[in-house]
C-alpha cells in the first residue's frame, strides 16, 4: 500500500513524542513542499520526505551514527518512493559515510536545516512570531555561528546547489512556513 500523508502523521505520532520534533517535521513538509513548487518537482513527494525525515529521532536517540538508518524499517509495511527512503537516508551525512550528491538529498538537507534557523530567530523577536521575521534577518543569522550553533550552517547552504541562492531561499522557506506558524507554534 503506498504511504499517504495522513498514515506519514500517523506514523510521526507513533514514534515521535517530542512536540518541537514534531513541529520541526511539519515546517521541514511545509519548506519541502515549496522548494518543490519552485523546482517543479512531485511536491506530494518531496514533502513526504520532509514530514518523515526525523521518524527515527527517537528510536535512535538521536545519535548521529545512526539516525536516519532506521526510518526504512519503521517504514517496510509500506510502498514508499525509493527517492524519499534515499534522501531521508542521505540527510544525516554522518550516519550515511557519504556525500549528498542528487537534487532531491540537497534539498531535504537544507530545508530541514533551515527550519531550525527560522524557529530560533522567531524566538528572539519580541512577539516570537514567524509572521514578524523577515527573511533578511534569517540570513544575517546565517552568519552569526553562535547564534543556533547546533544548526548546520553548510547543510543550509545546499540550497545553492539546487539553483537557489540563500537570499532566495530564506523568502522561500519562511513563506512556505507561514501558512502553518500556528499549527507549528510560530
Amino acid at each position: 500500500m503506498t504511504l499517504t500523508r495522513q498514515q506519514s502523521l500517523d506514523l510521526l505520532h507513533q514514534f515521535v513524542k517530542s512536540e518541537k520534533m514534531i513541529f520541526h517535521c511539519l515546517a521541514s513538509e511545509a519548506v519541502m513542499r515549496g522548494i518543490a513548487r519552485k523546482l517543479g518537482r512531485d511536491e506530494e513527494k518531496w514533502g513526504l520526505a520532509g514530514l518523515l525525515h526525523d521518524l527515527d529521532v527517537e528510536v535512535t536517540h538521536a545519535d548521529p551514527l545512526v539516525h536516519g538508518t532506521q526510518t526504512e524499517a519503521l517504514l517496510k509495511e509500506f510502498e514508499v518512493d525509493s527517492g524519499i527512503l534515499d534522501a531521508i537516508r542521505m540527510h544525516n551525512e554522518c550516519s550515511s559515510g557519504k556525500e549528498r550528491t542528487t537534487e532531491f538529498q540537497h534539498a531535504l538537507a537544507a530545508g530541514e536545516t533551515i527550519t531550525g534557523l527560522i524557529t530560533a530567530t522567531t524566538y528572539v523577536y519580541p512577539d516570537k512570531k514567524l509572521s514578524s521575521v523577515k527573511p533578511k534577518s534569517v540570513v544575517k543569522r546565517m552568519k552569526e555561528k553562535m547564534f543556533a550553533a547546533s544548526v548546520k550552517r553548510e547543510n543550509i547552504l545546499e540550497c545553492e546547489k539546487i539553483g537557489i541562492p540563500i537570499d532566495q531561499f530564506a523568502v522561500l522557506a519562511v513563506e512556505s512556513m507561514l501558512p502553518i506558524a500556528t499549527e507549528i507554534g510560530l
